[in-house]
């Protein structure tokens, strides 16, 4: 196929707007068919906070034809946020799944959220996608969450992942800044521009240095979309192919009007620097070299068809090699039609992440995960889980590999965010909905082989950071708060409860101030109990870091329906060796527990488990929630399990009491352990005039300021080198430009302070910073890990709660 008939092939036709509501139909019947594996792309998009994920969902999702017309955040009517908390706040709060259909492709498309306090959301969204779309701020660049949820892709294996660099219309928005801040926090060693933006098609406006967006350059197919009127919609797009003579004799033509247009000499470099990036792949080496050695006088860069760059691109973009950039307006629904295609010619298939075993599980055992769950009035329980092999249908009886429980699946559904769908079946591959599931939790893995025993990798809750008291507002309220915090931890696993014996409180934990405020209203908007939530408290840990390996030998008795029944079991408890690279088993919050040299799994569910394991995990773990002299969670412990045996007679559930005496024992006869807080990393936005202030009061706070930045791309010698890649020129986004001198205008110079604090002092931070910067600087803050305490904030931590 020629390049040309390759392009009109994939040319997309935008549907007269009265037909939409036919085609919104026709796209709903369309999308149940995700028979085929290869045409299914499940991707998640993520960013740092407000980058436009919910915005370019809107934007997908109008493309697409399921809406009409799209919503936004500003006016609470976006599809996917639709609690009533995201839309007040104009925030993602919770993960949703939308199944989209797009040419030949099934996208299911998980939109999720930005703010660090609900990072449980992104983590269980990044356990079960093939491909990501992380939005990059182009005024911004790099941010701290945009570290942090690239962290979560890399600890979840999502194989395929693209940047896609958003608000390319805003002022001070930078294509430059943005590459070279994917080096500089060393993303990727090799980020490629697929699309070049087009401010505008006069060059007059690019020496204006104002901002703007009203086109692309697709520089796989060498095509121009733009916009000559203000309705940017992608169905209104003017497309032509670019006439490759003009270009290489740097002459105008559409999309530019004038033989000067900056963009017009760059393109070559990029489409060469792209091409270079997959210099590994042999057949598009070949077909160079075949095109060099034809005489030409446009070069063999520009004459190789699009149609062999592109599978060599996805091979590299599969194999992680190259990381495929481009940008766009999310709002101005400039980039989205052209994402969406790269999204599905180059992001991985489930048949892709799986080969031939995902092929041979398709037509055998049927094996899901369960990585949400949901609460509705109307449907109850609702499960959304991925279907790793086998097809799954409507009746189906499972069971729970964590806890041996069968469950029965009463229904099927497709979820359009709040709208629900029901279908017959659910197939390998394919992201859906489950009713009827009443034991179920995030991250169970659920099969129809009773005796399979390889459970999925589970989904792992960040450790949690922060607590508060839950106060019912009458004792008649108690059993209903009970029941809505078991139910509410059952969907968010990030949110844990426990009992403070000592003070006779129910303490609610969370991953942030935020995260606590959120759940302080789910509480009452959702399940509908009268309570509300006490003093906020960072959640501390009393780390062993120094132990020496020491045995212990418990065997516990006690009287049950008048017969003796015991156990007996033996620990070797030693510190984990931090220092020769040991890590901790997240599952085991900051410990490892072992049984004949394989880790042991934790108790997740409340369980009447026959597998004496089980019981003792959940003594293990009743142990280490609360040190002997602390009563602070405990962690740096590697505990392994050497022997256990119940008496005769004896239930499993004894061998709890055996474990948690048998820790508590050795803990109790050990010196009291370091103690360590919960730090977080710290980004404050400021103007020059503002640094001081925010730099001293980190210093009185006990914070250590890292780095001062200028801007959000400052220099760094760790950076990835750029000579390796294409670099566009400043001017391509003129508004990143320097004012020029006859405007007479200064710019203020914006600074980014990056510090590391403790939690605790960070509580007011909001109020604090509005009153240091006369409410003109903005933060973000994302958790740290815990660092040890010296000794006169040890007795500090020790007053606070009551252990001095």
């Amino acid at each position: 196929m020629s390049l040309c008939s390759f392009l009109r092939a994939t040319q997309c036709r935008r549907l007269p707007t009265h037909r939409l509501p036919a085609l919104h139909r026709a796209v709903h019947n369309r999308a149940h068919d995700q028979s085929d594996p290869t045409l299914i792309r499940n991707i998640a998009l993520l960013a740092h906070i407000d980058s436009g994920k919910t915005t370019l969902t809107e934007s997908i999702l109008h493309a697409s034809g399921h809406l009409s017309a799209p919503g936004t955040v500003d006016t609470g009517s976006t599809t996917t946020d639709f609690l009533p908390a995201e839309r007040e706040r104009g925030i993602t709060i919770q993960s949703a799944s939308i199944p989209v259909r797009w040419k030949r492709w099934n996208f299911n498309l998980v939109d999720t959220p930005g703010h660090a306090d609900f990072g449980m959301e992104v983590e269980s969204a990044s356990r079960v996608v093939d491909g990501a779309v992380v939005l990059i701020d182009a005024v911004e660049g790099v941010e701290g969450q945009t570290k942090g949820v690239w962290a979560q892709l890399d600890r979840n294996d999502v194989a395929t992942r693209m940047i896609f660099l958003n608000k390319l219309d805003r002022v001070g928005a930078s294509l430059r800044g943005s590459l070279l801040s994917l080096l500089e926090h060393r993303l990727h060693r090799t980020p490629v521009l697929i699309s070049l933006p087009l401010a505008s098609p006069s060059s007059d406006h690019y020496k204006l240095a104002e901002p703007g967006i009203a086109g692309l350059v697709d520089l796989i197919s060498l095509e121009a979309w733009w916009w000559d009127t203000p309705q940017t919609e992608s169905g209104n797009a003017r497309r032509e192919l670019l006439d490759l003579s003009l270009l290489s004799a740097g002459s105008a033509h559409a999309p530019f009007e004038q033989d000067d247009h900056p963009l017009l000499d760059e393109i070559l470099p990029a489409r060469t620097r792209l091409i270079e990036a997959l210099e590994e792949d042999e057949p598009l080496m070949e077909e160079l070299m075949l095109l060099s050695d034809a005489p030409s006088p446009i070069s063999p860069y520009l004459r190789l068809p699009g149609s062999s760059i592109l599978p060599a691109l996805r091979r590299a973009t599969l194999g992680g090699h190259v990381l495929p950039v481009m940008g766009g307006s999310a709002f101005k629904h400039i980039g989205t039609e052209l994402l969406m295609d790269f999204v599905g010619e180059l992001l991985a298939s489930p048949v892709d992440v799986r080969g031939k075993e995902g092929e041979r599980g398709a037509r055998g055992e049927v094996k899901l995960m369960a990585w949400k769950v949901g609460w509705d009035r109307m449907k109850g329980w609702m499960t959304f889980v991925r279907v790793y092999s086998g097809t799954l249908n409507r009746g189906a009886i499972l069971w729970n590999t964590a806890t041996g429980e069968k469950e029965r699946v009463a229904k099927l559904m497709l979820i359009y965010a709040d709208e629900a769908v029901e279908v017959d079946s659910l197939p390998f591959g394919s992201i859906g909905v489950v009713l009827g599931l009443k034991h179920t939790r995030t991250g169970d893995t659920l099969v129809s082989n009773v005796k399979t025993k390889a459970p999925l990798r589970a989904i792992t809750p960040p450790p949690s950071v922060i607590s508060a008291s839950v106060i019912p507002n009458t004792r008649n309220d108690t059993i209903s708060v009970t029941a809505a915090l078991a139910s509410l931890s059952r969907t968010d696993p990030s949110v844990r409860i426990t009992e403070d014996e000592q003070e006779a409180q129910t303490l609610v934990h969370g991953l942030g101030a935020l995260h606590l405020e959120i759940v302080e209203g789910r509480l009452r908007d959702e399940w509908g109990v009268a309570c509300s939530f006490g003093r906020r408290r960072v959640s501390y840990r009393e780390g062993f870091f120094s132990l020496p390996p020491t045995s212990v030998e418990e065997h516990t008795t006690r009287e049950s329906g008048g017969k003796r029944i015991g156990a007996k079991i033996a620990l070797t408890v030693r510190s984990l060796r931090e220092a020769e690279g040991e890590a901790d088993d997240p599952q085991w919050a900051g410990n490892t527990a072992v049984y004949q040299k394989e880790p042991l799994a934790p108790a997740v569910h409340e369980s009447s488990s026959l597998d004496p394991l089980f019981h003792i995990a959940q003594g293990l773990q009743n142990a280490l929630s609360g040190s002997p002299h602390s009563s602070l969670p405990v962690i740096g412990l590697h505990i392994t399990v050497d022997s256990f045996k119940l008496d005769w007679g004896s239930p499993p559930s004894v061998a709890a009491s055996a474990a948690a005496s048998a820790l508590r024992k050795l803990l109790q006869a050990a010196s009291p352990g370091e103690l360590r807080e919960p730090f977080m990393a710290v980004t404050v936005h400021v103007g020059e005039e503002g640094v001081g202030k925010i730099v001293k009061d980190f210093g009185e706070k006990g914070g250590d300021v890292q780095e001062l930045g200028a801007g959000a791309n400052a220099e760094s010698e760790d950076a990835y080198p750029a000579d390796a890649i294409y670099v566009p020129p400043a001017i391509l986004t003129p508004s990143a430009m320097p004012s020029l001198e006859q405007h007479g205008a200064t710019i203020r110079m914006k600074r980014t302070v990056h510090a590391l604090a403790p939690l605790s002092k960070l509580l007011d931070y909001n109020s604090r910073l509005r009153a240091l910067s006369g409410g003109q600087a903005s933060f973000e803050m994302t958790a740290n890990g815990f660092r040890t305490v010296n000794e006169a904030r040890r007795l500090e931590i020790l007053r606070e709660i009551g252990r001095a």
